[in-house]
């Protein structure tokens, strides 16, 4: 979608527009050719050959209404859901807040999703490309991380990653699940469902931007004792610092340009406590954003909120800017460039 089909989007309610821009895109009216490769772009990430370490973060497509379309778009992976067991129509609306000024948004949707059954009939007849599944619970599960189990049970098997979630602000006491005893009775049963399966399935975890770091050491602690294949840093923040917006002060989780500082500082402590792969999110909205989360420890970044604003075009240019970035800084490829700046971002 170009800037003057932005433009037409914006002028509806953010979820209705979002509704539009996804119909918009899977009926072929976005960027076409695939992902983007270089000898430079490509690496490894938890088992995953990408060809390139640009990806498309959950929230964007819930239900895999477009996982064709995307396919087609510049990424080198991309991450729908989340999605939980049963379908459920999450918090009420309005739930999602633009934040022009700030380029920013909130959202408090609450895990609103067609549930895994819908979501699997979709996946069984999905194209090539490396696709994730960010799952989560059901608001009135008895028992959590039996849900999460649940999901990797049944789609497991038609993915190529699975991201658990743990860390959005808008289900309550979610978040509770990042604490040590929970966090290790939950990362059991995952891990235990992914021996049930066929698929030799790499398992991420999101974390979110709010934690301590006491409770970040526990994270990667708990994230290698379980040989989990990498760590997703980070879901969006409860923090409003700084905030211009009139809707600054709306409930929900804050992604976008704002959180860009706040989510690398957690990436960078994270990678001095792990060996394990990162995945940085939060804020990327240009070649430099992606390229200083790669150098603070990333070895691959995702991307959501800034289409919002810029417009599906700009993964694009971005791939292209990092090329460009890690040509000039006479990097062969974007593992070189890992990590080469992390002190730069710590506290």
């Amino acid at each position: 979608m170009d800037r003057h089909g932005l433009a037409i989007v914006r002028r509806l309610d953010p979820e209705t527009g979002h509704r539009l821009a996804l119909r918009a895109l899977a009926m072929g009216l976005g960027p076409r050719g695939g992902p983007v490769t270089s000898r430079r772009l490509a690496i490894n990430v938890g088992g995953l050959q990408l060809p390139n370490p640009l990806g498309l973060a959950a929230g964007f497509d819930k239900d895999g209404e477009a996982i064709e379309p995307i396919s087609r778009m510049p990424f080198g992976f991309a991450e729908i859901g989340a999605v939980t067991p049963r379908p459920q129509p999450g918090n009420p609306r309005p739930r999602l807040f633009r934040l022009k000024e700030d380029e920013a948004a909130i959202n408090r949707f609450g895990f609103n999703n067609q549930g895994m059954d819908a979501l699997a009939a979709r996946l069984a007849w999905r194209p090539h490309g490396i696709l994730g599944l960010n799952i989560g619970a059901n608001k009135d599960s008895p028992d959590r991380a039996a849900d999460f189990a649940a999901v990797v049970r049944r789609c497991g098997d038609l993915v190529d990653f699975v991201t658990i979630n743990v860390s959005s602000p808008n289900t309550e006491r979610l978040r509770d699940l990042q604490g040590r005893e929970a966090l290790t009775a939950l990362l059991e049963q995952v891990m235990a469902a992914r021996a049930d399966i066929a698929t030799i399935l790499p398992i991420f975890l999101k974390i979110a931007p709010d934690l301590t770091e006491p409770e970040l050491a526990d994270v990667a602690e708990l994230a290698e004792r379980a040989r989990l294949d990498g760590i997703i840093a980070t879901n969006t923040t409860l923090a409003r610092d700084g905030l211009r917006s009139r809707h600054a002060s709306e409930a929900g989780g804050l992604s976008g340009r704002p959180l860009f500082g706040r989510s690398t500082r957690v990436l960078a402590q994270l990678a001095g406590m792990t060996s394990l792969p990162l995945i940085g999110v939060g804020g990327v909205g240009s070649a430099e954003e992606a390229y200083a989360k790669i150098r603070a420890g990333a070895s691959a970044v995702q991307m959501y909120t800034a289409l919002v604003f810029q417009g599906l075009n700009l993964p694009g240019e971005i791939l292209e800017g990092l090329d460009a970035l890690l040509a000039r800084d006479g990097f062969a490829n974007v593992a070189e460039a890992v990590g080469t700046d992390r002190e730069r971002w710590l506290p």
